[in-house]
C-alpha cells in the first residue's frame, strides 16, 4: 500500500509532459505563421517600394492618364497602412486592379513600352507578384496547419488554455475577381 500514490504522481506528470509538449507545439505553429506573414508583407513592401518609380515613368508619357495613377497611389496608401491580413488583402486587390490598368495605359503609349526604365521596373514588379503569390500559398498553408491543431480535440483544449486563437487568411476579395473598367474613350 506504500505505492499507491505512485501511480497518480505518474499519470500527473505524463499529463503535464503533455500538455507543455502540445502548448510548445501551438507555439513553434504560431511562430511559423507569423514569419510567413512577414514574407508576405516584405514582398508587398517590396511592391508598394517599386510603384513610385513606375508611377514617375509613367507621368513622363502619359501625364494625362492622371486617374489611373492616382488610383495606384491611393491603393498604394492603403496597402501601406493595413493592418490585418484582409486589410492587407484587400488593398493588395485594389493596387493589383490599379495596376492592371496601367498595363492598358502601357499599350498605348509604344514610346512607355520601348522605355528601358519602364521596362525594368514592370518585370520587377512581374517578379514581386511571383513572390507575393508564393508567399501567400505558403502562409495559407501554415494558417490550414495551425488552425487544424486549433479546432482538433484534444488541441481545442490546450488552446483555449494557452490563448491560441484561429489566424486569418490572405483571401483575395471578392472584387478581385472582376476585370478592370478602362475607358478607352478620350475622357481620361
Amino acid at each position: 500500500m506504500k505505492k499507491s500514490w505512485l501511480w497518480p504522481v505518474l499519470i500527473i506528470a505524463v499529463l503535464v509532459i503533455l500538455f507543455f509538449t502540445s502548448y510548445n507545439g501551438f507555439v513553434n505553429s504560431e511562430e511559423d505563421v507569423d514569419q510567413s506573414y512577414s514574407q508576405i508583407e516584405t514582398q508587398l513592401q517590396r511592391r508598394v517600394d517599386l510603384v513610385p518609380n513606375l508611377v514617375s515613368t509613367v507621368k513622363g508619357y502619359a501625364s494625362h492618364e492622371k486617374e489611373v495613377l492616382k488610383d495606384i497611389s491611393d491603393s498604394r496608401s492603403r496597402l501601406a497602412g493595413a493592418k490585418s491580413p484582409q486589410d492587407e488583402a484587400q488593398a493588395n486587390d485594389q493596387l493589383t486592379s490599379a495596376l492592371s490598368r496601367l498595363l492598358v495605359i502601357q499599350e498605348r503609349y509604344p514610346n512607355l513600352k520601348a522605355d528601358k526604365q519602364f521596362t525594368q521596373l514592370m518585370d520587377e514588379l512581374a517578379g514581386t507578384e511571383n513572390r507575393i503569390a508564393v508567399a501567400r500559398r505558403d502562409y495559407n498553408e501554415k494558417v490550414a496547419s495551425y488552425n487544424k491543431k486549433v479546432k482538433r480535440f484534444p488541441g481545442a483544449l490546450i488552446a483555449g488554455i494557452g490563448g491560441f486563437d484561429k489566424k486569418e487568411y490572405f483571401k483575395a476579395s471578392a472584387n478581385a475577381q472582376e476585370p478592370p473598367k478602362v475607358d478607352f474613350g478620350g475622357n481620361s
